[in-house]
């Protein structure tokens, strides 16, 4: 078949929420693009929430790969729909089509699972004549010729030496990309804890993987010479391995690479003074915390392995060391009620969190969270552009959907409150600022979009797979 020009595209969000002002492309998609750039195909990339795609571009390749979480599947599976109309082949991939490839497969040729690193460059020499048998691709999902779902063996994940040899992601492929964005940076996969609402673990595994320091290093070089924006460890957890952490910030600042930088801790992160002080004295601008409740209880049932006590604990050592901090709450739990929703925005301004999430509760595909609300029949509906963490898909114990969500969304809106936006006026921290602003305002604006379709049914059929694309 001999393809050449590939595309690849990152599906836009369906929504607004507060940190739109800052998009941040998935290292998975930009890494799978420089793989193939290194292979000799021509490559693009498209992030729909950082520009509008080429489409004329797009429409001239000879495959397109589109990465999509679950909120983003139903834009994903839009435009795998024209594309294969158009006679292109199209590749899917992320959390949602790992989960549900029968379902991404009305929309696509091809469903690579899980870590894509070799199952992505194979599939290419498939396609290419190169490699005679489609059934030898581990991580692959396709339909045979007689049209019969095939899903082939789940692909082992790479080892820490794998993760090494893998190239710097070349973000200089991502179309209009300005050096100004956030820069992404993964040191690691997966994550050593079991959250129950979390999807991470079921793609990366339990068994925290490392980059080395070299690696790692020659990656933060290579951002330093392109990019002047924020950098962004995205790993799930970056100090799940202290001593670790601790050895790369050490050679970070020897090396005098301390731009500002945010990545996402554990509360854990309190227990260590060092750490914390290493942290600081590289760069550490925000740490982003999964505290996910003030409700002991529901801390219990989510699996999270922290108190209340740790979550204060990590607040107050984290500022002591200069460091902001964006707080995550996650609402809706059995054992939450909107009494909860008050205490969570009480407890977030009484200990100077700088800024927060108020998340709704998501039974995403693929968590054990999931299966249990399907299971018990308390799922509303599958449209997959509304499991996005700001909509309420599911019935609460304690309160109604609607509740929750429109509760939710007014407790977002008094955290970001003409005080928040005045205080950080009188600083001249415009950053906060325009943060504050951004967060109430678009609040205000999903509450009236709410208001305004309140009566408006939604009534999916779990079964009805043709329910996700016009």
């Amino acid at each position: 078949m001999n393809m050449k020009r590939i595309s690849f595209i990152e599906a836009g969000a369906p929504g607004l929420h507060v940190f739109s002002k800052f998009p941040v492309a998935r290292v998975g998609t930009v890494l799978l693009s420089t793989i193939l750039k290194e292979k000799g195909y021509e490559v693009k990339a498209f992030i729909e929430d950082v520009s509008t795609p080429d489409w004329k571009y797009i429409e001239s390749s000879d495959i397109v790969c589109i990465s999509t979480l679950t909120s983003t599947s139903i834009r994903a599976y839009s435009i795998g729909q024209k594309l294969k109309a158009r006679g292109i082949v199209v590749i899917m991939g992320g959390a949602h089509p790992t989960f549900m490839p029968e379902e991404a497969l009305q929309y696509s040729d091809f469903v690579v699972r899980g870590e894509g690193d070799h199952t992505l460059p194979e599939l290419m020499s498939y396609l290419d004549n190169a490699t005679p048998s489609i059934e030898t691709i581990n991580g692959l999902s396709y339909r045979d010729r007689a049209g019969k779902f095939i899903s082939n063996p789940d692909r082992r994940l790479l080892e820490e030496k794998e993760l090494d040899s893998l190239p710097v992601p070349d973000f200089s492929l991502v179309h209009n990309w300005k050096p100004s964005l956030l820069y992404s940076v993964s040191t690691s996969r997966g994550c050593p804890f079991a959250c129950k609402f979390c999807s991470v673990i079921h793609i990366f595994g339990r068994n925290y993987r490392v980059k080395s320091t070299e690696a790692v290093l020659k990656e933060l070089k290579h951002v330093s010479g392109v990019s002047n924006g924020t950098r962004f460890f995205v790993d799930d957890n970056f100090t799940a391995n202290r001593k670790r952490t601790k050895e790369l910030l050490r050679v970070m600042i020897a090396e005098k690479l301390t731009s500002d930088w945010t990545a996402q801790v554990r509360t854990d992160v309190a227990a260590d003074p060092e750490l914390l002080r290493l942290m600081a004295d590289a760069g550490c601008h925000t740490v982003h915390i999964g505290f996910e409740s003030v409700n002991p209880k529901t801390l219990e049932q989510y699996n999270k392995k922290q108190t209340l006590e740790d979550i204060v604990r990590s607040i107050r050592s984290v500022k002591d060391h200069g460091i902001h901090i964006h707080g995550m709450f996650v609402i809706g739990a059995d054992t939450d009620d909107v009494d909860v929703i008050r205490r969570t925005v009480d407890f977030a301004i009484h200990n100077g969190i700088r800024t927060i999430q108020l998340m709704v509760l998501t039974p995403l595909p693929g968590t054990p969270l999931f299966k249990e609300m399907k299971d018990s029949g308390r799922l509303l509906h599958t449209d997959w552009s509304k499991y996005d963490a700001h909509h309420a898909v599911f019935s609460p114990s304690l309160m109604s959907a609607q509740t929750l969500q429109t509760e939710t969304l007014k407790g977002m809106g008094r955290f970001y409150s003409w005080t928040y936006i005045l205080k950080h006026l009188a600083k001249l921290d415009l950053h906060y600022v325009g943060i504050g602003i951004f967060g109430k305002t678009t609040v205000n604006r999903t509450l009236r979009q709410i208001t305004a379709c309140r009566d408006e049914v939604l009534s999916y059929n779990l079964d009805n797979s043709n329910s996700y694309v016009e």
